[in-house]
């Protein structure tokens, strides 16, 4: 690097080092962390104890910390409740993540896991696995998740990088609409044709309904791995947000950190599809809403979003048993009353404050 660039290189660091100052509120991402991870455990509490047959918060943390296996109601704790919880936690947390590496990667703030067709090509390969392989394993369907997702990508991303004019915020929205309904077609169809619809109807309206441990077990591994992966591109993903000339200024190896995102986006996304079906506009809501309360450093807001992605959907799922009782309203449908106005606010402004 010669003198002049380095020079350059240094002013851009100190003008970082300045804005980065400016926009970071690491007070309130402690506050997030901390009231928001003890909220996040009091919610779950409340998830168990709600249902057909109420429940005493004593009896949820007796069937938690004290199983009695002869108490009908430490059972449904233990095999239904906890889990089902617990799931909900986990892919709120791992689409809030997966779609905050997406705005960070792609400078783009509609960036989501279901509006790039993300969501959607996981779908559909698990509704091709259910057609060929019925009876598959969790692990083998997680499989077919983690290709889906990827398929999506690839072709929103190819499709928009191919245009005339390149990417923008728009055209990758245009893009992800467009496969997203394409995929889901061609899943519907598969459906029928095979005589599976009845297994992936579950997958469209998206829920964690029914999730048992096993599936908490599953997931878990994938989700750890996204968000600590997540954890660890953080810093870079910070500079990166900057633009891709600022980070190459600043020595950043851009390709592999859009890589190892892209990774993490496919291990957090083909796990929540795989568990849950496809639950929209977690990952467009929780990465605005965390920016806006932190400021601009990925270093909080990665964690800060897992944490207020796992109360949303654990919240959207108590309220889905809420709206129409005894009968459940899918969580994707809760999440969507939520997201679809959110999505038009930020198209109509293209992210102008992004």
């Amino acid at each position: 690097m010669s003198i002049h660039e380095k020079g350059k290189a240094k002013h851009v660091t100190e003008k970082h080092d300045e804005k980065y100052k400016v926009e970071t509120k690491p007070f309130a991402a402690w506050l997030i962390l901390t009231l928001g991870t003890i909220g996040l455990f009091l919610i779950i509490a409340s998830s168990i104890a709600f249902g057909a047959a109420d429940i005493q918060l004593s009896t949820v943390w007796q069937g938690v910390f004290q199983f009695d296996s002869s108490n009908p109601a430490h059972q449904i704790i233990r095999e239904l409740r906890l889990p089902r919880a617990l799931a909900a936690a986990l892919i709120g947390a791992a689409l809030a993540v997966s779609g905050t590496i997406m705005q960070a990667m792609t400078r783009n703030p509609l960036a989501s896991p279901s509006i790039m067709g993300v969501t959607a090509g996981a779908s559909f390969l698990m509704a091709i696995a259910y057609a060929v392989l019925p009876g598959l394993h969790y692990s083998g369907l997680m499989i077919f998740s983690f290709a889906g997702a990827g398929l999506g990508a690839a072709l929103v991303f190819g499709i928009t990088a191919a245009s005339k004019g390149g990417m923008s915020p728009v055209k990758l929205a245009l893009a992800g609409t467009a496969i997203t309904t394409l995929l889901s077609s061609l899943s519907t169809a598969i459906g029928i044709r095979f005589d599976v619809a009845k297994d992936i109807s579950f997958w469209y309206a998206g829920g964690v309904a029914g999730v048992q441990s096993t599936s908490v077990l599953y997931l878990l591994l994938p989700v750890a791995i996204g968000i600590l992966l997540a954890i660890f591109l953080s810093r870079s993903l910070t500079v990166l947000s900057l633009g891709e000339d600022v980070a190459k200024g600043l020595g950043q190896n851009t390709g592999r950190i859009k890589l190892l995102g892209t990774i993490a986006v496919l291990l957090l996304t083909g796990a929540a599809v795989s568990i849950a079906g496809m639950i929209g506009f977690v990952g467009l809501v929780i990465p605005h809403i965390t920016r806006f309360l932190v400021g601009l450093d990925y270093r909080w807001i990665v964690p800060c979003s897992a944490v207020l992605g796992g109360i949303l959907l654990v919240v959207a799922d108590i309220a889905g048993r809420m709206i129409n009782a005894p009968f459940e309203t899918p969580v994707g449908a809760v999440t969507a009353l939520i997201g679809v106005p959110f999505f038009l606010y930020l198209a109509r402004n293209e992210g102008r404050n992004f």
